[in-house]
């Protein structure tokens, strides 16, 4: 029965295809024809422009409308591989009849406006999949409650358009299947977990109720594949208010932007936008200082540093806000220089200037608000005068007006902060050659967002926050000022790169209002058991519910050299043929490049990743603890120095928690006159 239902399904698909290819050709023809129509007489049509804004319109039309038939076509194309996954056999409350729903990554009917054949997995009904076994069950379908009982659930492994298994399925073949799926060699890219989705990750990916929705998930919960799914389910469901234009992730770097990106299109949507939030600070302050440094910077410093702090925790906290908050208020005053201004006949008094910028003007921010007494004096002028003034004179009268600010530099203001609240300077250094440490990327752009005004990002309509334990209350803050939208925020308070654990659900509220549900997902599916309990051990956490796959135990060795180590790492290295992805993963950037070096020099395929990587690549990768989190590798050697040290132990547990299926974890001792 499934191999017959299975060949109906693959030729009416490839029929589809053929009368979309025809159909996409007339299309093409009808534009190419419009085209010359247009080019033909467009001089000849009305003078007011509705003709031709008709004939534009009409194209428009067209070409949208092919669009539409290329992307349907392409994801037909793509379900010939796979058509579905899964099958829910159910009948309605007060029917006998019962309905077969396969589940697919796509809708798919013999023809347009035809009962679905494939369900795509997002759609109401596709909710029985993931939320039963056999039984009593429901799903939400626009027109109400549907109620009934599951006779029979199956699932399938379908590839090139042949069957792999097809399997009547209980919770023990879930797992089982589930096992198998993560069982499987590591990619260069994370995995859609369309046919493994579970009870609990479903809930939070079709949830549309919560404005603001946290996830708070251990190391291998499938965090950022729930959240990205969820974006998937919302594009398919709110197609007339979202477009995958206006969503926005912030991803930590680039190549964990590489190792995400083809999860929305193989799911049938478009790329979109992501970037990291250091790189955004930095365009942001371009005109303020040079350059800026990253995270990366910071945590490079802080392990040099050891325990001698800086004073960047301080500069993020809620309490710094309040600091700049009084500073602020002090400002008013502090920059200001009033004296008359007069350009030919136009005068203003300095208590006509006070006046107009501490009340007409007062909820201008602080380094416009002189911009605007200059727009209403000089609109006053040309009223007056019968006169509109050349933009040349207009920037002259309003440069006469700038000059009552006593600076406008928002690094030298920032200066002045430091030195009220007795942080230390900045060097007082021309703006080409300032370059800004971390710990004052955010507090500066705070600053130019306060005392210059932003405009909140009115086209981002849903914002997605990776790694959001690794963000600081400022930067929320300043989150919270540049989108007013729906968000979905993920991370794992475990995976800090600090030497304690962050909760920033404990403070989110606060910034962002009550609107907010956090979720707390603690089931880890990435590691085998025996690579997740030394995780654990590690971490000192608890409570985290493991899947049972077993596999090699983790292999732990003190070496006295480094170089030591460098060899055995090398020679278990050279037998990772089985695995497509394996990792060496250390503290520092200048331990990995030596890594990368030795391990090159031994003749080893081997490629290395850090802030400037782009692309997450196969065979072997050096690389720091910070740079590989998200990601994740069939094999993973871990080398660090064999010190109790917070940080380290941190180090540690987020390298540990990479390795899908083998871990080594490897010290070397730190000895003075070592030869590293």
């Amino acid at each position: 029965m499934e191999d017959k239902f299975l060949t109906t399904v693959t030729d009416k698909l490839k029929e589809r295809i053929l009368h979309l290819d025809e159909e996409i050709v007339e299309g093409q023809k009808d534009i190419e024809g419009m085209h010359e129509y247009y080019w033909e007489n467009y001089t000849e049509m009305d003078e007011y422009g509705y003709e031709n804004y008709d004939n534009q319109q009409a194209l428009l039309g067209q070409v949208n409308a092919n669009n539409e038939k290329i992307h349907l076509r392409q994801q037909f194309v793509k379900m010939l591989d796979s058509p579905y996954f899964g099958r829910v056999d159910f009948i309605y409350d007060g029917e006998d009849e019962e309905w077969p729903f396969y589940i697919g990554l796509g809708n798919f009917s013999d023809r347009t406006g035809g009962t679905p054949l494939i369900y795509d997995w997002r759609a109401p009904v596709s909710s029985l999949f993931y939320d039963y076994d056999k039984g009593p069950a429901f799903y939400m379908a626009p027109g109400g409650k549907m109620e009934g009982n599951i006779r029979a659930k199956w699932q399938y492994k379908i590839r090139g358009g042949k069957m792999i298994y097809a399997f009547e399925s209980d919770i023990k073949i879930d797992d089982d299947i589930l096992k198998q799926e993560l069982g499987a060699n590591g990619d260069v890219q994370l995995k859609n977990i369309v046919r493994t989705i579970q009870k609990e990750q479903n809930a939070i990916i079709r949830n549309r109720l919560d404005k603001i929705l946290v996830i708070q998930g251990a190391a291998g919960s499938g965090k950022t594949s729930i959240a990205l799914h969820r974006i998937a389910y919302l594009l398919y469901h709110e197609r007339e208010y979202l477009r995958s234009s206006n969503i926005l992730i912030l991803s930590p770097n680039g190549v964990f932007s590489d190792y995400i990106s083809h999860i929305l299109p193989e799911l049938g949507e478009e790329h979109i936008q992501e970037m990291s939030f250091d790189l955004f600070a930095y365009r942001e302050l371009l005109e303020v200082a040079a350059d800026c440094e990253d995270k990366y910077h910071q945590i490079e410093k802080q392990i040099r540093e050891g325990k001698k702090k800086s004073d960047h925790e301080k500069k993020q906290s809620q309490g710094f806000v309040g600091e700049m908050e009084g500073f602020l208020a002090m400002l008013e005053d502090e920059l200001m220089d009033f004296h008359e201004i007069t350009y030919n006949s136009m005068k203003k008094t300095e208590e006509e200037l006070i006046r107009l910028f501490y009340f007409k003007f007062q909820d201008i921010p602080l380094l416009l608000r002189m911009e605007a007494v200059a727009d209403y004096v000089i609109d006053e002028y040309e009223t007056l005068h019968d006169r509109t003034l050349p933009e040349e004179e207009r920037e002259k009268v309003t440069e006469k007006f700038r000059s009552l600010y006593v600076t406008r530099d928002l690094y030298e203001i920032y200066n002045q902060f430091l030195c009220t609240y007795g942080y230390a300077s900045l060097p007082d250094v021309p703006v080409k050659e300032r370059i800004l440490e971390y710990e004052d990327v955010y507090p500066m752009l705070y600053l130019k967002y306060r005392l210059l005004g932003n405009k909140a990002h009115a086209n981002i309509r849903h914002l997605v926050i990776d790694e959001m334990q690794d963000y600081s209350y400022l930067q929320y803050v300043i989150l919270g000022k540049l989108f007013q939208c729906r968000m979905t925020i993920l991370g794992d308070r475990a995976q800090t790169m600090d030497e304690r654990q962050a909760d920033v659900t404990t403070f989110l509220p606060k910034i962002f209002g009550k609107d907010i549900r956090t979720i707390v997902i603690n089931k880890s599916y990435r590691n085998t058991i025996e690579i997740a309990e030394y995780a654990a051990k590690l971490s000192g956490i608890t409570g985290i519910e493991f899947l049972k796959r077993h596999g090699k135990p983790v292999e732990e060795e003190r070496f006295f050299e480094f170089k030591e180590a460098l060899k055995r790492i090398e020679e278990r290295s050279r037998n990772s043929e089985t695995y497509e992805t394996c990792a060496v993963i250390t503290l520092t950037e200048e331990e990995a490049l030596q890594i990368y070096r030795f391990l090159k020099d031994c003749g080893l395929e081997v490629s290395y990743m850090d802030r400037d990587s782009s692309s997450f690549q196969k065979g072997i990768t050096v690389t720091t603890f910070y740079m590989a989190k998200g990601l994740e590798f069939d094999q993973v050697f871990g080398l660090f120095p064999a010190k109790e040290d917070a940080l380290t132990r941190q180090a540690e547990y987020i390298c540990a928690t990479r390795a899908l299926h083998e871990l080594y974890m490897y010290q070397y001792e730190e000895k003075a006159g070592n030869d590293q």
